[in-house]
């Protein structure tokens, strides 16, 4: 499997990343067991690079997976604590639920923030520079939908990595278009961070089209890493042969897990939890004052889920 070195840091990657939101309760809800064995499959199949975060809870399946290996993958994980206390929690939360000793990529979790983030957060990245000069980080990023603030990064001398996200059809990029996202994260590239993307298949929704979407994301760099999310052995086999050459897209439509975010209208109190939280803008009130999901614009990555009071939103 084709391997890459993430910008300047000299973190080398397979090309393909492990996404661990999907087996999560944010979405599939996997037992901790279960999530560890399809993630341990991946790893055995020679994928060495695995992204998480503080909200995603799935920090027990990925301990229980390294618990009996040898050789530690790299793991990314990101957290949206904006003070210096707050982030240095969910540095030590991250350490002590994992089971590790340091943490190779930490990202600011960033998705919907604008360019001035790193101003409003300036707490949470002195944090992350404190345990960076400790060792206990070694990369530090930011994990983002947005365009304004992938310009910004590139030019932020402290910021090693960047998780941008971008697909063929543009689903869930703020403020701006695919070709601005596009020369944003060119930017950062020729400013020497590493990068790694999300969301590549629209968060699923472009798997019907898996051949053209990943071949759009697979041909922006060589030197880019693309983080799959994967709930069962089927999708790690079929995405792990994909990576190494070998191409069966009639599989692939035979073993995906189809996903629905649904709202239980009945349960909704229009509280607006859950349009504040939606990255993509792909909730609002119906006729009836009730939320409803626009399904060309949802990314099924579930943290309405999170943020609902009612659990009056699902993952189907």
């Amino acid at each position: 499997m084709n391997k890459v070195i993430l910008g300047k840091t000299k973190i080398e990657v397979t090309e393909i990343c492990f996404g661990c939101l999907p087996f999560g309760p944010l979405q599939k809800n996997l037992t901790p067991e279960d999530a560890a064995e399809v993630l341990t499959y991946g790893l055995d199949l020679g994928i060495n690079f695995l992204d998480t975060a503080q909200a995603y809870k799935t920090y027990e399946p990925i301990k229980i997976a390294l618990s009996n290996r040898k050789n530690r993958p790299i793991i990314a994980t990101k957290s949206a604590a904006e003070s210096y206390e707050d982030m240095e929690f969910a540095i030590n939360e991250a350490l002590s639920k994992m089971g590790i000793e340091y943490i190779d990529i930490f990202h600011l979790h960033a998705a919907r923030a604008g360019a001035d983030t790193l101003e409003k957060r300036k707490g949470a990245i002195d944090c992350l520079l404190d345990y960076k000069s400790k060792g206990i980080i070694k990369a530090i990023g930011v994990s983002t939908h947005n365009v304004k603030l992938v310009e910004t990064l590139a030019k932020t001398e402290y910021i090693d990595i960047v998780f941008p996200l971008i697909n063929i059809v543009g689903r869930g990029i703020l403020q701006g278009s695919v070709k601005d996202m596009k020369n944003a994260i060119s930017l950062c590239e020729q400013n020497g961070k590493g990068i790694y993307l999300m969301k590549a298949l629209g968060g699923g929704t472009l798997i019907d089209d898996y051949e053209n979407a990943m071949e759009y994301a697979r041909n922006l760099s060589k030197n880019y890493s693309i983080a799959v999310g994967m709930i069962s052995k089927e999708e790690v086999t079929f995405n792990v042969n994909y990576f190494n050459g070998i191409k069966d897209f009639k599989k692939i439509r035979e073993i995906k897990n189809e996903k629905n975010v649904i709202v239980f209208q009945s349960q909704c109190i229009s509280c607006g939890k859950c349009m504040e939280t939606c990255h993509s803008d792909a909730i609002s009130y119906n006729e009836d004052n009730k939320a409803e999901i626009d399904k060309l614009k949802c990314l099924q990555c579930g943290y309405c889920v999170a943020t609902c009071p009612r659990f009056a939103i699902r993952v189907i």
